[in-house]
């Protein structure tokens, strides 16, 4: 039973809020919105610590990314269902890693595409990210505008995040 973390691919994955951040709330396309939208000035922009907010923001990213290896990559679910003691104390002669090895030799590459990976982390973001931030900003008073703007953003970060992963975050 081996399946290795490509850490380049999650790592990879981890930026992809920062870039498409950068693209996503530009002045030029949904900035300006989402300034008026979440009651921010250039003032407030300009008192915050950029170097520690893009530190801990690449931190979650990555946490992120991480997360989302069981969501995307199907296999992971068979691999945790056979990681049992007897076959984590003897990952290569046990039954289960028998079983496991068999299993990837047949269905190994099924659903391990950037498209199959983007449809679950899109679905993620619409069924996961957008109750809970649809929630908080209707307890914040926010408008639609914020609502539309951030969880936009996210499923769509979402959705490469989990094409990456599918695609090339795991090699077995």
């Amino acid at each position: 039973m081996d399946l290795k973390i490509n850490f380049l691919y999650v790592f990879l994955a981890a930026l992809v809020p920062m870039i498409l951040g950068f693209i996503w709330y530009n002045p030029k396309v949904f900035g300006k919105a989402w300034m008026n939208a979440a009651g921010m000035t250039e003032d407030k922009m300009k008192g915050a610590n950029m170097a520690v907010i893009f530190g801990v923001s690449f931190v979650l990213s990555f946490l992120l990314a991480m997360s989302l290896m069981p969501i995307t990559i199907h296999q992971m679910g068979v691999f945790s269902t056979l990681a049992t003691p007897d076959t984590m104390a003897d990952p290569v002669n046990s039954e289960g890693a028998k079983y496991f090895k068999d299993f990837m030799s047949k269905y190994g590459t099924n659903f391990r595409t950037f498209k199959h990976g983007m449809f679950h982390g899109i679905l993620l973001g619409i069924f996961l990210v957008l109750p809970v931030m649809g929630t908080n900003a209707l307890f914040e008073r926010k408008g639609f505008k914020y609502i539309a703007v951030n969880c936009g953003y996210w499923i769509l970060c979402l959705g490469i995040m989990g094409g990456i992963i599918c695609q090339w975050g795991l090699s077995y």
